[in-house]
């Protein structure tokens, strides 16, 4: 596949991923689609399903091959899709990023900015909170 193939294929992907449409993702992915590909404005296409809560199009992407761990980059888009997830207190898909092996512990910002737990404590989002310390989260102390 050339690069303006690819690149199509990615925008009708980030298309159907800012809709929510999940058939639409699915026939991307098939076609050829770049799961982690970013947008022209650095925003990957987990990131932006992820903070609008979309669990089922996040999952589709993981098993894809998209990683749980990859900052985004784009404005007004930047982080990590867990950190994304959480801040909304997006439960369903903070569970679906822990069962393809986000980081409950991965800060933002390359390390240096907020973590998901202390995303989701700020929300406040008690279940989403309950759900990453289950999984391993600390605060920045240490402590769970």
């Amino acid at each position: 596949m050339n690069r303006r193939q690819q690149k199509k294929l990615s925008h009708r992907l980030f298309v159907a991923v800012v809709v929510g449409d999940a058939a639409r993702v699915r026939a991307a992915l098939r076609a050829g689609a770049a799961p982690e590909r970013p947008n022209r404005e650095g925003t990957t296409p987990l990131y932006k399903a992820s903070v609008n809560g979309k669990a089922e199009i996040a999952r589709l992407l993981l098993a894809a091959g998209a990683s749980p761990n990859v900052e985004s980059k784009g404005v007004g888009a930047e982080g990590t899709p867990l950190c994304a997830a959480a801040c909304w207190g997006h439960t369903e898909t903070v569970r679906v990023l822990l069962a393809y092996g986000a980081d409950p512990n991965l800060r933002e910002d390359n390390g240096t900015g907020w973590s998901p737990l202390e995303w989701a404590l700020r929300g406040p989002h008690p279940e989403t909170v309950e759900l990453l310390m289950g999984a391993g989260a600390m605060s920045r102390g240490g402590t769970s």
